[in-house]
């Protein structure tokens, strides 16, 4: 069972989103959740993906946090079929991640690996008055909020609450009340929220911070996930164009900057996302 850490959406170390990754050998089946559970907590990565390689082409990813089993990380994904190109183990080309979330088309293209999200579904939209808490939450009032876009829950794999502020002094003037969020986190049945700011310069299309308490993560530098979500939500307000690459940027505020890239078209008639980006092995070694 060999064992990597990756720095994930970044092409330096010690930048991006860290994630482990654990290979299992050829016909090892998983170990059972706990061990793995435990594994994730052991190695102290806000994600950790264990892979298991089905055939040729297809990949099973399971995904732990410290604290439990998730269906779908993006930027351990990312860090996965890194780790498997690096190995040798894949080259260029189309693969299949097999996940709880379902099965999800890979491509890795030069530096970058692109992975298709799961189908974007909008689950709520909140009214303003019930917005507020949302806000609050994160030390923000109603100065910080913008006047044309309001929050919502959007999953492309996981339930995340969009919320948007007007500046990104505002964007930087967050603070977390992690009791509050893990509240709402639960009572709205989402991963956390993804706050985010419009940016004006062309190579940026918007700023991004990440908050998942509930999930043992205060703050995260890079999520696949969550971008792949705001990338509708940007779409369904007409902010961008199907075919364009969209770049987001995070984890500025914790000193470990990411770039995140997406893409919105339509395959068959059906919206499609897919988020990609690079990522960086720093350690690797095995379980003893």
């Amino acid at each position: 069972m060999k064992i990597y850490m990756v720095d994930s959406f970044t092409e330096k170390r010690f930048c991006g989103n860290q994630a482990g990754v654990v290979l299992l050998e050829n016909g090892e089946d998983f170990p059972n959740p706990d061990f793995m559970r435990l594994l994730a907590a052991e190695l102290r990565y806000s994600e950790t993906a264990f892979v298991k390689k089905l055939e040729r082409e297809a990949f099973k990813l399971r995904y732990f946090t410290p604290a439990q089993e998730i269906e779908l990380c993006g930027h351990a994904t990312i860090a996965a079929f890194t780790v498997l190109r690096e190995e040798s183990v894949i080259k260029a080309g189309s693969y299949r991640a097999e996940t709880m979330a379902g099965s999800l088309e890979i491509e890795v293209s030069g530096k970058d690996i692109w992975m298709e999200m799961a189908a974007p579904r909008t689950i709520k939209i909140f009214e303003r008055k019930e917005s507020a808490a949302l806000y609050a939450s994160l030390s923000l009032d109603k100065s910080d909020v913008p006047e044309t876009l309001v929050p919502q829950i959007i999953n492309t794999g996981l339930s995340d609450i969009m919320l948007p502020v007007k500046s990104q002094m505002a964007l930087e003037k967050a603070v977390l009340n992690a009791q509050e969020v893990s509240r709402l986190s639960a009572a709205y049945d989402v991963t956390g929220i993804h706050l985010f700011c419009l940016e004006e310069a062309l190579e940026v299309t918007a700023r991004c911070r990440n908050f998942a308490p509930a999930c043992g993560i205060d703050e995260e530098s890079a999520t696949g996930t969550s971008n792949g979500a705001l990338t509708w939500y940007l779409r369904r307000h007409g902010l961008i164009k199907p075919g364009e690459i969209n770049c987001f940027i995070q984890g500025e505020a914790m000193g470990k900057p990411s770039m995140i890239k997406t893409i919105f078209d339509e395959k068959e008639e059906k919206p499609r996302i897919r988020v990609g980006g690079t990522a960086v092995i720093v350690l690797k070694g095995a379980l003893v």
